[in-house]
């Protein structure tokens, strides 16, 4: 099974990790998450259709990122996932 990871447990950051799955699941573990989750999710699956990934499960660990690190960290992490041996 592939896998990637993107990011880290730093303040202002988040850990994305992914790996092929059957659908698009997203699990979210946010210190904001009672205020953003629903803004989170809409982000990672934006950037998920983006690449035209359908069958990828993303768990992302936020610390508080802002928007364009979440989709920098997606991005990453699919690329890495999919450079993976």
């Amino acid at each position: 099974m592939k896998i990637g990871s993107a990011g880290t447990l730093e303040s202002n950051d988040a850990l994305v990790t992914v790996q092929e799955g059957v659908g698009i699941v997203v699990s979210i573990d946010s210190i904001v998450d009672a205020f953003f989750h629903d803004r989170i999710e809409a982000e990672v699956r934006g950037e998920l259709a983006r690449m035209k990934k359908q069958n990828v499960h993303v768990t992302i660990q936020d610390k508080g990122a802002l928007d364009f690190t979440l989709r920098a960290r997606v991005r990453t992490a699919i690329e890495r996932m999919e450079g993976s041996q």
